[in-house]
């Protein structure tokens, strides 16, 4: 298969390329990084990255920014981080691709922990999280061409807790190699409109 993975040197990112860059050829996409270039908040962008990727088998999305801070003092700009960057970056990534991925492909988007066990200072990021599970459970139903769509959920990584940690008490962290086996399992087995929670 012809693997598209954005966000493909973040810390799931690699994990996940690691999964399958020995049984299939993979495509880096990031916004400074890897073999393509792209802003998914910008539509020309991942359209221009599709382009330039010409068709493929599956596409994984790892990456996507929030704001995390107090509700008392969040601006509305702020707030919108998450919704026009994790959110609709990841929405442009299917309403664009869905023209250029194989038939009987695959989309794997990603959430997070938090869009159903909330955390202080964490509203935009459950917000965006819960939207986003919500577009692939719908979107899941009317993808033509035996097309798939599933979302990865995980906890936060062992190898962010000494920075995230502190937002996430009581919470047990997920190393990033076993997040990678849900995308693993969306990409290669025959699932849609999942939500694979790895907590």
């Amino acid at each position: 298969m012809r693997i598209l993975i954005i966000g493909a040197t973040g810390t799931i990112g690699r994990a996940v390329t690691a999964v399958f860059a020995e049984r299939h050829e993979i495509l880096r996409a990031g916004r400074q990084s890897g073999e393509l270039t792209v802003d998914a908040r910008n539509p020309d962008s991942v359209k221009a990255m599709f382009e330039q990727a010409g068709k493929v088998d599956a596409v994984i999305m790892t990456a996507g920014g929030v704001h995390v801070g107090p509700l008392g003092a969040m601006t509305p700009e702020q707030f919108r981080i998450g919704l026009d960057d994790k959110l609709m970056g990841q929405v442009n990534v299917v309403l664009i691709g869905q023209h250029y991925v194989n038939d009987g492909g695959s989309f794997t988007l990603t959430s997070g922990i938090v869009s159903e066990q909330p955390i202080r200072q964490g509203v935009g990021m459950m917000a965006t999280n819960r939207a986003i599970e919500g577009f692939v459970q719908s979107a899941a139903s009317e993808l033509g061409r035996d097309l798939r769509i599933n979302v990865v959920s995980p906890s936060v990584l062992t190898e962010s807790w000494e920075g995230y940690g502190p937002y996430f008490p009581g919470f047990e962290p997920v190393p990033a190699s076993r997040v990678a086996l849900a995308y693993q399992r969306s990409v290669e087995g025959g699932d849609s409109g999942q939500v694979y929670k790895v907590w």
